[in-house]
């Protein structure tokens, strides 16, 4: 499961800070610059996520000491300062206005957008016709506006990510029981124990060979759920190039328009 994520088993220690708080891990370069450290009762293992905009949160299990923390911290810093750099750069994109244009690469689609305010207190987008869309409605509200694209694309990605899935798990000889879309912050896509697979609507703006490595990624793990050396030889079986795909995917995010982030 591909995200910007990183897991550890936590050492045990004493309880030693409160249900969420803020810890200084190293010296940074910013005095201002502080990482979030949130306590939660249900984790069992140290993890690290780095969010779009480079925020960062490591969530601590109860009884683990600063000492684990930091050396947690220190093993993986190379790889949170690598994600950090990838998804420090949504911000500026959060900032642009509502998009004339959609780019969808992983389903070679492009949509014209035309805003059309009216009336109606709802915002709704149509396609009217090959690659144009129409947003009409009350326009007045940018957040509105943002959400309706996102319940448009998350519809068409429903449709067409369970497609793509389908045909892949096909080529591949591989089963899954069933299929969701989300639109996640921290997580390309994840497979349960179950069969289901959940896919990041996002993926739709990646390149089509990033797309296809993560449907084949999360479907491997209906075969093997960890990343364990039988997981990726499989993976590779299907597709030789995903290490360099996987690095793609990472640095995916900064590919995503801000209004899915709104």
């Amino acid at each position: 499961m591909p995200f910007v994520s990183k897991t550890a088993v936590a050492g045990p220690a004493r309880l030693w800070l409160a249900m969420s708080g803020q810890l200084q891990l190293f010296e940074a370069r910013d005095e201002t610059q502080r990482w979030n450290v949130r306590v939660s009762r249900r984790a069992r293992r140290l993890s690290v996520r780095v969010y779009p905009g480079g925020r960062v949160e490591v969530v601590v299990p109860l009884g683990a000491s600063p000492l684990a923390i930091e050396r947690f911290v220190g093993t993986h810093r190379q790889w949170i300062e690598e994600r950090i750099v990838d998804l420090s750069a949504i911000p500026a994109v959060t900032n642009q206005g509502r998009p004339t244009s959609i780019d969808l690469p992983a389903l070679g689609r492009k949509y014209l957008v035309e805003y059309r305010p009216n009336g109606d207190s709802r915002v709704r987008v149509t396609v009217t016709g090959e690659g144009w869309l129409v947003v009409s409605g009350r326009l007045d509200n940018e957040q509105r506006v943002a959400k309706a694209l996102r319940t448009w694309l998350a519809s068409l990605a429903q449709v067409e990510l369970a497609r793509e899935l389908s045909q892949t798990a096909g080529r591949c000889g591989l089963e899954f029981r069933r299929v969701q879309v989300r639109r996640q912050r921290t997580r390309w896509g994840s497979c349960s124990v179950s069969g289901t697979i959940s896919l990041n609507v996002c993926v739709l703006f990646q390149a089509p060979a990033v797309m296809r490595y993560l449907l084949i990624h999360e479907l491997s793990h209906t075969r093997h759920m960890n990343h364990s050396r039988r997981f990726w030889s499989l993976v590779e079986s299907f597709e030789p190039d995903y290490r360099r795909l996987d690095r793609e995917l990472l640095r995916g995010w900064q590919q995503v328009p801000g209004w899915m982030f709104a």
